[in-house]
């Protein structure tokens, strides 16, 4: 079964980028500036911004159903992002090089399945979940901060 993992997209967050310090932390956002290496995973590129890089750090609600299972998190996005990304039948990078909490929805938003798996075996976990046609869509998030890190679909 084929896959495509797609990011957020960057138009309402393009706007952010024009924003003072002050501004941004009134809407309790924050803009930072990368200092080590994969360590500030964009949610519109699926990568990492690299040291020097500029990011707003932001709560984001990413998922939005009217159930128990509604949800927003702490995101990053870098400053440089030019719009969505989308991939097939494999992950993006930043999603390989972590450990993912893998969280299988139905149409409603309810929770159906869950788990854990390296990034860079997660392919076949992925499928498996897919493969229950009670499960609409997973959400992937980064299993140690516990963040969004982007959407599954099936093909």
């Amino acid at each position: 079964m084929s896959f495509t993992v797609s990011s957020l997209p960057i138009e309402p967050f393009a706007p952010l980028f024009a924003l003072d310090d002050a501004a941004l932390a009134a809407r309790g956002m924050l803009r930072v500036v990368a200092d080590a290496r994969f360590a500030f995973p964009c949610r519109v590129t699926l990568d990492d911004a690299e040291p020097g890089e500029r990011l707003i750090l932001l709560n984001h609600q990413h998922q939005d159903a009217d159930t128990p299972f509604r949800s927003a998190y702490a995101i990053f996005v870098r400053e440089a992002a030019q719009g969505p990304v989308a991939t097939t039948g494999e992950l993006p990078p930043a999603l390989r090089r972590r450990l993912l909490s893998l969280r299988g929805f139905d149409a409603a938003g309810m929770l159906r399945d869950a788990d854990v798996v390296e990034g860079a075996a997660a392919e076949p976990v992925i499928e498996r979940m897919l493969a229950d046609s009670d499960v609409a869509y997973l959400h992937a998030h980064y299993a140690k901060p516990g963040c969004y890190a982007a959407r599954i679909d099936r093909l």
